[in-house]
């Protein structure tokens, strides 16, 4: 139980998200489809969103700058890709064929300077770019998967918004609202799944579960008790009928154990895992991907690689966080836990893999893949021993693919340095706005609180991006 993390809401639905029909053949549990071979295929979009937990360096990955002084280019060489003109970090090997397939965002940008993670990974997920909660002004805006849930909710006995492996714990890499919904209240907040010692990649992992399949006798009594005490009140109201739904929800999908097979990796063929990759990163893309499949509008992946056996061991859940030696993290472009050598290779397997997946599965059209890291990381290496670089928030690199995105683009640039950037910045503000209009989520929607009329983002989407 200890890897998987609740509130009182999470707790009534997460065993729907551990035991809800997934991905089997001829299953429909809601309004959805079905494939050519008759299996439940998800007719609303949805997103998998990869986030890159500690900020990966622009410069070593998709922003290079080959012409720039070793100083500032790192050890790495850019290579060619399918796309003229497009050349990305040498340890792209598979993705360098995949590039029509994408489009790649070289002009994200945080205004005013924000250089903490706390902050950037807020601002990042919520859409916004205001320096709050470093000033300790309270801050109560809902993530983008709460966003999602609240606007798109699946049609499946599953819940909406889920996260597979938290980030590592305050104060670093931890948003305040990461599992609490924002102002749209617990009901919309992620349910989240496994961690760094239980994980698709692992022989051994347990699916989560809140109850006992032998027991649901029990389980119908204490249903049936705690509907006897909501009153009538509560249940005229919102946020009471909100509850009433996922709770109903929750018993439905709890009460198939058919379900329990969608986290049971070894039925997947050993091809497709294979191609993913055999790590924590690869197999949690893969359970992301089955998790759309079953009706899950918004997955986010914390892009943890897993552990190196080179060096020192990093925290665990975490990988991008390259600071170098005056960090204890050992050396950035080595084979550590924090080092590019291991970590963009399984990057590389792991979005390829998924990428051929969902093209080979016609999935594409209604998924949208978002991978990006909360910052950049300077322009210039760290004189240290072991090198490294550290936070920057003025320039970052971001993929997006899939429900309408043009494949083959490079979107904005920075200067020769990779230090600002030059044309087309994006902010979150504007990356939210994308998103939202990606997956068919009126702009011009106010959400009608307790506050006031709420627009759920002040930016606008990309245009340019859409082909």
């Amino acid at each position: 139980m200890k890897d998987f993390q609740m509130n009182r809401r999470q707790a009534l639905i997460a065993g729907g998200l551990g035991t809800a029909s997934m991905s089997m053949p001829g299953s429909v549990l809601g309004s959805d489809k079905l494939d050519a071979r008759g299996n439940a295929v998800a007719a609303d979009k949805n997103c998998i969103f990869v986030l890159l937990c500690g900020g990966p360096s622009h410069l070593d990955t998709w922003d290079m700058k080959p012409n720039a002084p070793e100083s500032y280019r790192g050890p790495y060489k850019s290579i060619s890709t399918k796309v003229p003109g497009m050349r990305i970090n040498e340890m792209h090997t598979r993705l360098s064929k995949l590039t029509d397939q994408f489009t790649l965002i070289n002009s994200m940008t945080h205004p005013g300077a924000i250089s903490n993670h706390f902050d950037a990974m807020h601002n990042l997920l919520s859409g916004q770019s205001v320096k709050r909660v470093q000033n300790g002004v309270p801050d109560d805006q809902p993530y983008l998967g709460s966003f999602v849930a609240k606007h798109k909710p699946s049609r499946r006995n599953i819940v909406s918004n889920a996260w597979l492996i938290k980030c590592v714990g305050r104060p670093v890499f931890c948003a305040p609202n990461l599992a609490l919904g924002g102002y749209l209240g617990s009901a919309y907040a992620p349910v989240f799944v496994g961690s760094a010692n239980n994980h698709p990649a692992m022989e051994k992992f347990t699916p989560p579960k809140i109850y006992d399949l032998a027991d649901e006798k029990r389980l119908d009594q204490r249903r049936k008790l705690l509907g006897s005490i909501e009153s009538n009140a509560l249940a005229k109201d919102a946020l009471g009928q909100d509850w009433g739904n996922l709770r109903e929800k929750a018993y439905d999908a709890m009460t198939r154990p058919e379900g329990r097979e969608a986290f049971e990796m070894n039925r997947e063929p050993t091809k497709v895992r294979e191609r993913y990759g055999m790590h924590p990163l690869g197999q949690n893309l893969l359970l992301a991907r089955r998790m759309v499949e079953a009706g899950v509008r918004f997955v986010t992946v914390n892009g943890w690689a897993g552990q190196s056996n080179v060096g020192k061991k990093g925290p665990p859940s975490s990988s991008w966080d390259m600071h170098g030696g005056n960090m204890g993290m050992g050396d950035a472009f080595g084979n550590g836990s924090y080092g590019m050598g291991f970590c963009l290779p399984r990057l590389d397997q792991a979005l390829a893999g998924l990428f051929t997946d969902l093209k080979e599965r016609g999935m594409m059209d209604n998924t949208l893949v978002v991978v990006t890291g909360e910052f950049g990381r300077t322009p210039k290496v760290l004189t240290q021993k072991p090198p490294g670089r550290q936070h920057w928030p003025k320039c970052f690199s971001s993929i997006l693919a899939g429900c309408g995105i043009g494949g083959g683009h490079v979107y904005g640039k920075t200067d020769k340095y990779g230090a600002s950037v030059t044309s087309n910045p994006v902010r979150p503000e504007e990356l939210a706005a994308t998103i939202y209009h990606a997956l068919d989520i009126p702009l011009t929607d106010l959400l009608i609180e307790s506050g006031g009329a709420r627009p759920i983002t002040t930016g606008k989407p990309v245009m340019e991006l859409f082909g």
